[in-house]
């Protein structure tokens, strides 16, 4: 046949297409026949389409016609369909669920849902990496979004924030150098959702501001397990309001109620290979299991007299206030219940802005705020074409709303009747709304003074002090890992002079810290400290609760227990296991050498969840070898069966084996180094223990010995 295609028409023949029948005639013509309750397939305008095989031409084999409307239709709707993608926070995942009220907050704020006991309010949540593009795997070192979309009885209030507290930059205006930096380097295009690169560090050496977010994002926050393992801020302060007009001001948290968790930066490197949406994929599964991840709102609140006693500036987004000096007051859940049913329709057409609040909650001054409050609400109308992206679906409010905004692109809702204005004289419904002065969103009067001038505050210069109480508030691991990931990133820097230069800033912050990245990169002289507005504070305490491994989980609830398995393995072995873990509410997969999975001692088939190269152990929490010895003796000739063994013994997991697996163990250089995070199982009760010790998540003094 020519590439025109055949000359004689093919023979008429039926080709089945699931229900339907398509019936191919002479000159390629096509019929679709719907059957049983299969809807017709229409145009976008309704009308029925009788071929969506074949476009209109002239003649069999001639050219295309300009009057096919539904080729052009088709076409168009398919080079549209993808939107810009967001600057920052481009990959993210939604879901739905609702929020949850303790107690009546009416003491301190009008918000209506906080007004009742028990009251819920509709919820949508995104989570999302910052400086990946859509397509980037989920594991990238970095920030992760955290924006919860709230549908009051009083409009729309979103909290758009992070799962760090702190940030980059204490004014808006350097937000764009920020991202510009962190993104791909311009000329070449990479790296990808990676700041291992000169523009970023060259950055962040010449802010000094930037420092005690650099100690956060090289710490294990921004690698972590899952999306349902982190925290969440507001990283502002903002203002509740009372009926009586009292302001309260307020820093928001989520806190998991399965604990934090995350993995160490070899796992991370290795996940991203094995299953770039490795945090989507946890998420759904969870939620599609009936598994729903909670998170409790916390609310840290002070007055006028503490702000001003506090030893730093509560406007100033680089710094946090401590939960040991000011504690976290729990009051109401988050519940994440429903997963999307159409990603682009909820998830990437999800508008966020920091501006949306309701009756009882206000702004305060921070710089960098204000400047989010006007930047959000302009890159929706880049973003999604129209003023009018309130109408869809995904942004609209619950509640009733009614305004005299009207025409532009996509309007879906119009004023009705002859008023589209105010003031008018119009009386009663044919007016139109009016507003309330008694329920309507105020402002709390908040007496301002001062020149107008572009300045930074004086109380802003303390850049080095909660650094160092962040460093010095983690565990020796964790301090470790910190040192390890700035040695990590600082050596794919291509100019000394920028290494040096951040070192010189972690002077300020520990000197061992310092000397030890210095060391990692091999830096021919010790920089001298970098100058400061502020000498570094070294009486601040350290907080236990900024540290993952101090607050970690009190069980192996929500994590997942890799079982490798070969034929001949002891069914009552595996079975035990599998009831130990479910009985802790922990997630079990089959990983086999085959997929159709593999026949038990006793004759049962146990299908397999994974196959083996596609369920690498670095996907699991713990795992657990269980093998007959011939099994064993098949999979010590396979790469990737030393593989599972050996990277879950470095990535210090907790592992149970029954005794036919040692073969495979020594093939992959672990026999001889097997310690207490090892489990031999022998009889069906044995795995109760193995189950217990997960609950620790890992064996970390393990990784002491092996860095020897």
């Amino acid at each position: 046949m020519s590439l025109l295609g055949s000359k004689k028409g093919d023979e008429q023949a039926n080709v089945e297409l699931g229900e339907q029948k398509v019936r191919r005639g002479q000159g390629g013509e096509t019929h679709q026949v719907a059957g049983g309750d299969v809807p017709v397939l229409t145009t976008q305008q309704g009308a029925p389409v009788a071929d969506d095989q074949n476009s209109l031409k002239a003649g069999t084999r001639g050219p295309t016609l300009l009057e096919d409307h539904h080729l052009r239709e088709k076409i168009f709707h398919f080079d549209h369909e993808r939107i810009p993608e967001r600057v920052v926070h481009a990959r993210g995942f939604g879901v739905h669920g609702y929020f949850e009220t303790y107690e009546s907050l009416a003491d301190i704020t009008c918000a209506d849902l906080f007004a009742r006991a028990g009251q819920r309010t509709e919820a949508f949540v995104r989570f999302s990496t910052v400086a990946g593009n859509k397509g980037s795997f989920d594991l990238a070192r970095d920030v992760r979004g955290f924006a919860v979309k709230l549908y009051t009885r009083q409009g729309n209030w979103d909290l758009v924030g992070n799962n760090i507290p702190v940030f980059f930059v204490q004014d808006a205006i350097k937000f764009p150098d920020m991202v510009h930096a962190a993104k791909q380097e311009p000329d070449r295009g990479f790296p990808q959702a990676q700041t291992a690169h000169d523009n970023f560090w060259d950055f962040i050496s010449l802010m000094p501001e930037s420092i005690h977010m650099a100690l956060w994002i090289m710490s294990d926050r921004t690698i972590p397990r899952s999306f349902r393992f982190i925290e969440g801020f507001g990283v502002h302060t903002f203002r509740l309001i009372n009926a009586e007009g009292k302001s309260t001001f307020v820093k928001f948290h989520w806190k998991p109620k399965l604990g934090m968790q995350s993995v160490v930066w070899n796992e991370a490197v290795k996940i991203n290979g094995a299953d770039p949406d490795y945090h989507r994929r946890d998420l759904w599964q969870a939620i599609d299991m009936d598994d729903y991840p909670e998170w409790e709102l916390g609310l840290q609140l002070f007055d006028d007299a503490f702000a001003d006693r506090f030893d730093f500036d509560v406007l100033d987004s680089t710094k946090i206030i401590p939960e040991e000096e000011l504690p976290v007051r729990r009051v109401g859940r988050l519940v994440l219940n429903r997963n999307v049913d159409n990603f682009f329709a909820e998830t990437e057409q999800v508008a966020f802005c920091t501006g949306n609040i309701v009756p009882g909650i206000d702004f305060t001054n921070d710089p960098l705020l204000q400047g989010r409050n006007f930047s959000y609400l302009d890159t929706q109308l880049k973003r999604l074409g129209s003023p009018n992206f309130t109408h869809l679906p995904i942004n609209a409010p619950k509640c009733p709303w009614a305004h005299f905004q009207q025409d532009g692109h996509m309007a879906f809702h119009n004023p009705k009747g002859r008023v589209n204005y105010e003031p008018n004289s119009w009386g009663g419904a044919a007016g139109g709304p009016r507003e309330d002065p008694e329920k309507g969103l105020r402002s709390y009067p908040e007496r301002i003074e001062g020149e107008k001038r572009r300045l930074r505050a004086e109380s802003f210069a303390d850049h080095y002090s909660q650094a160092r109480q962040f460093y010095l508030s983690q565990t020796k691991t964790e301090q470790g890992h910190i040192a390890s990931a700035f040695i990590f990133e600082l050596s794919k820097c291509d100019r000394e002079e920028i290494r040096a230069r951040v070192v010189s800033h972690l002077v300020n912050v520990d000197e061992f810290l310092a000397k030890e990245v210095a060391a990692g990169l091999r830096l021919k002289e010790m920089p001298k400290p970098a100058d400061a507005a502020r000498p570094t504070r070294m009486d601040l305490k350290p907080s236990p609760a900024l540290s993952i491994i101090a607050n970690g989980p009190k069980s192996f609830k929500g994590r997942k227990l890799g079982l490798l398995l070969s034929d001949g393995v002891s069914g009552e072995i595996v079975t035990a296991v599998q009831a130990a873990a479910k009985a802790e509410g922990a997630l079990v997969e089959i990983v086999t050498p085959k997929v159709g999975g593999v026949m038990t001692d006793g004759g049962t088939l146990i299908e397999g969840d994974q196959k083996l190269d596609g369920g690498p152990s670095v996907l699991y929490d713990a795992v657990a070898v269980l093998l007959s010895a011939e099994g064993a003796a098949m999979l010590c000739k396979h790469p990737v069966a030393r593989d599972f063994v050996a990277d879950a013994y470095a990535h210090c997991k907790f592992i149970a084996y029954t005794a036919e697996a040692l073969p495979l163990f020594e093939k992959a250089g672990v026999a001889s180094d097997m310690d207490e995070g090892f489990f031999l199982l022998t009889a069906a009760t044995d795995p109760a223990g193995f189950i217990m010790a997960c609950r620790e998540l890992r064996l970390w003094n393990r990784e002491a010995k092996l860095m020897k």
